[in-house]
């Protein structure tokens, strides 16, 4: 008996993801934004993105953008920490 294939990327994912990289191959990729999209990885998160939205069988996204988040949160309160007046111990000094 054949084994049963389960793969995380359906049909439409993966014509998605082709026609991007070749459109990309081909100077005609765009991004959201309307710039020209060079990059691999970035032709195959479109791809993918477009197929979601499609509803085709694709894995959910990584939730990066609850991370830069974060990272501004404590980029604050480090500058919040560098602002406030810090005391300082005296030194102590060896006997002669």
């Amino acid at each position: 008996m054949a084994a049963k294939k389960n793969s995380k990327y359906g049909k439409k994912a993966s014509d998605k993801v082709e026609r991007a990289m070749h459109e990309r191959k081909e100077g005609t990729l765009r991004s959201g934004s309307g710039q020209k999209v060079t990059s691999r990885k970035q032709a195959i998160a479109i791809g993918l993105s477009e197929a979601r939205r499609e509803g085709g069988k694709v894995p959910a996204k990584k939730s990066g953008a609850k991370k830069s988040t974060a990272q501004k949160s404590t980029a604050k309160k480090s500058t919040a920490k560098k602002s406030t007046a810090k005391k300082r111990s005296p030194k102590k000094r060896a006997a002669r």
